[in-house]
């Protein structure tokens, strides 16, 4: 898997115009990583919302040792690259191009990718699979690429009035995801300190501690009923970390300047029973984290106070 920094969205040079505007009808395709590359050429060397990391070097200690299991990830990917079928024929063979000329959907898709308004970029992570997801917004469009593997890629258009569907499909849950009874209530809201040092705690293998972080911060926690008394504060310390089996994490920034000025991000994490939406914010001057239920579709809805007039 290419390494792909979401921590921020670079900012690319304009490319050429795509030849015609993006239909306002929601389209599809699935493209390998050559046939996308191919076709960002076609579409005026537009650049791809990712880059492609160069191959690691086999360093002395390596030669003598073996190679890490990260080099050999990294052979591995590159090997199913380099065994991908020719992309102009492909592409020809799917009606993707004429010649040297990219289906004018597809390069309309590309060139919004490359110079949008808005960008949001999320990772979305479960059950040991990774999703990498770039959504790109200007005028009355949206463009879409996704990636579980680095390898086959979904490219995606629509009108701006069907983001919220697009954004459900997100945080879809999969098929392999077991959901049941979780032990976190629908609602919690709780000092950022205490969930902080708690998840420290348990992820060095201290679930010991938490009954004296909760102490530390009785009566601090909330939740649907009212205040929380220690010991369900400490099962549900408990439960955020053993359940989480899962995390969507997604920025969103304004790239139409010369500067990115990145405007919002979002983080949820996947439990026993499904999404908890984490809203970190402050209460008389204290630094809090409401830990609140959501389904997929209510994405768009958290998303929303981020990009502002534009996802209304």
């Amino acid at each position: 898997m290419p390494t792909i920094d979401l921590t921020t969205v670079a900012v690319r040079p304009e490319p050429a115009a795509a030849p015609n505007p993006i239909a306002a009808a929601p389209r599809r395709v699935g493209l390998t990583l050559a046939e996308l590359q191919l076709a960002a050429r076609l579409a005026g060397d537009a650049p791809l919302p990712f880059e492609v990391a160069e191959p690691r070097r086999t360093d002395a200690m390596q030669a003598r040792l073996g190679q890490s299991p990260t080099a050999l990830d990294d052979e591995a990917y590159r090997s199913a690259v380099a065994a991908l079928h020719d992309p102009a024929e492909s592409l020809a063979r799917r009606g993707l191009t004429d010649g040297d000329v990219l289906d004018p959907g597809v390069a309309g898709a590309i060139g919004l990718l490359a110079a949008p308004r808005f960008a949001l970029d999320a990772d979305v992570s479960m059950v040991g699979m990774q999703a990498k997801v770039w959504h790109r917004h200007d005028g009355a469009a949206v463009a879409s690429l996704a990636t579980a593997d680095g390898i086959v890629f979904e490219l995606g258009w629509f009108a701006t009035d069907a983001w919220p569907v697009e954004l459900a499909r997100v945080a879809a849950l999969s098929e392999e995801v077991a959901v049941g009874h979780s032990a976190v209530p629908s609602y919690v809201d709780l000092p950022f300190e205490l969930a902080d040092a708690a998840a420290e705690a348990c992820t060095a293998g201290r679930g010991d501690l938490l009954p004296v972080l909760a102490a530390r911060h009785t009566g601090a926690v909330r939740a649907g009923a009212g205040v929380l008394a220690d010991d369900a504060v400490v099962r549900i310390l408990g439960a955020l970390s053993s359940e989480a089996q899962g995390r969507l994490r997604a920025l969103v920034a304004d790239v139409s300047g010369a500067a990115v000025d990145t405007v919002g991000v979002v983080s949820w994490t996947l439990l026993a029973d499904g999404w908890r939406a984490l809203r970190p914010h402050h209460d008389d001057g204290v630094l809090r984290l409401e830990v609140r239920a959501a389904a997929p579709d209510e994405l768009a809805a958290v998303v929303a106070p981020a990009l502002g007039e534009v996802a209304r």
